[in-house]
């Protein structure tokens, strides 16, 4: 497996192109529609949002993803197409029909996508143009208009890539997220290309345990949004039929770039100064440590003390005993940046003075161990700002 690529994404593996235009659904200026086509069908899988409010786009993808095959993704930003009644359906289908119709495809070949404010009409006359000037624009090489077309309060692009199998196989991606942003598909979209030639049952395999464990672990506002959904095309230009060694590759790849990306979400979140990760371990199983992990990546108080660089451990061991999991606080030991400072049901002889130096760091860790089995889990979290209550105060006025 080669060093992570953080300069190029979707147009990395071979046989795709994209482009980013902006039409004039966002201010004038910004990018805000975007494509990514493969030359040859490819094979899709996708993880969707479970929020029942879920946008016009993310129904009809799924049924594109249901088939297993498809040629492209159109995505716009700066408008949801959520909640927009009949019209919304209609609207995401003719994204499809007009990008379907110069690929010389079916349109349920074509996933689509929508991140912004919820309760809009699209402007289907401004999307009609985009997706003209986006089609004539497509290009491989630097794909950084594609990964800027998709954002919204985003304040980067985040996009990466690597080989796998030995070099022979290639996948990229793109991704935006900075709110709305906790686990069941954290507002985020991710777009991701390989040029393995990989069956659509087990591309949505490998695709699902590696969001459970990336995108799916993150949180910045506790949030799940009706837009969320990560895809996956796989077109096999490469010509290399993944099994055995070379599928298992294939995920360790798929997951150093999806959690590169999940990270740099939660980096991103509106507002934020630090990230933090918890990690837990000893839990009674797996669920029982997410449920943990979550419960303390969540909470406002942890949240605020991240932001304020306040070694509060109380808030920690709080957090942890409402998850509604089995734990025993006097078997439980916390690490916060290393310094043991809980163990045995009361706080250890630490120094706090240098703790609170070192919790002033970008990314702080919090490890709780409890003792009371194999259950292990990862969550990374943002601080909580009063930037982030500035933007989603005024997020439409």
């Amino acid at each position: 497996m080669t060093d992570l690529n953080t300069q190029l994404g979707v147009n990395y593996p071979r046989g795709f192109k994209s482009a980013g235009v902006y039409c004039g659904i966002k201010k004038p200026g910004l990018l805000d529609l975007a494509l990514i086509v493969s030359e040859t069908e490819a094979s899709v899988a996708g993880v969707f949002t479970t929020n029942r409010a879920c946008a016009a786009p993310v129904r009809w993808s799924k049924q594109v993803v249901a088939a297993g095959v498809a040629r492209a993704i159109v995505a716009n930003s700066g408008n949801a197409n959520c909640l927009t009644g009949e019209q919304g359906e209609r609207d995401a289908q003719r994204m499809a029909e007009l990008l379907a119709k110069r690929l010389d495809c079916t349109p349920q070949q074509v996933i689509v996508a929508s991140t912004g404010v919820i309760g809009v009409p699209l402007p289907m006359h401004a999307v009609e143009s985009g997706i003209a000037q986006a089609f004539e624009r497509l290009a491989e090489g630097d794909d950084r208009a594609a990964a800027e077309a998709i954002l919204t309060t985003d304040n980067s692009v985040k996009r990466a890539s690597l080989e796998v199998a030995a070099g022979a196989v290639r996948i990229g991606a793109i991704a935006k997220g900075a709110g709305m942003i906790a686990p069941r598909m954290a507002t985020m979209l991710a777009f991701i290309t390989t040029d393995a030639q990989i069956a659509a049952p087990d591309l949505q395999a490998c695709l699902t345990r590696v969001v459970e464990r990336t995108f799916n672990s993150i949180t910045v506002d506790g949030d799940t949004s009706t837009n969320d959904m990560v895809i996956a095309l796989a077109n096999g230009a490469s010509g290399v039929a993944l099994q055995g060694d070379a599928l298992t590759d294939f995920e360790q790849g798929l997951y150093r770039i999806c959690e590169y990306l999940a990270k740099r979400i939660v980096k991103d979140g509106e507002g934020a100064s630090r990230i933090f990760e918890v990690h837990v371990q000893g839990a009674a199983d797996s669920d029982a440590a997410r449920r943990i992990a979550r419960t303390i990546a969540e909470s406002q108080l942890v949240k605020t003390a991240i932001h304020g660089g306040d070694p509060n451990w109380g808030r920690i061991i709080a957090a942890a005993g409402r998850a509604d999991a089995p734990i025993d606080v006097n078997r439980a030991e916390l690490h916060l940046q290393q310094t043991l400072v809980f163990q045995q049901g009361r706080p250890t002889d630490y120094d706090e003075r240098a703790l609170i130096e070192r919790m002033q760091a970008d990314e702080v860790q919090i490890r709780l161990t409890l003792h009371d089995g194999d259950g292990e889990a990862r969550f990374w979290s943002s601080d909580l700002t009063a930037e982030y209550v500035q933007i989603n105060a005024h997020y439409r006025t």
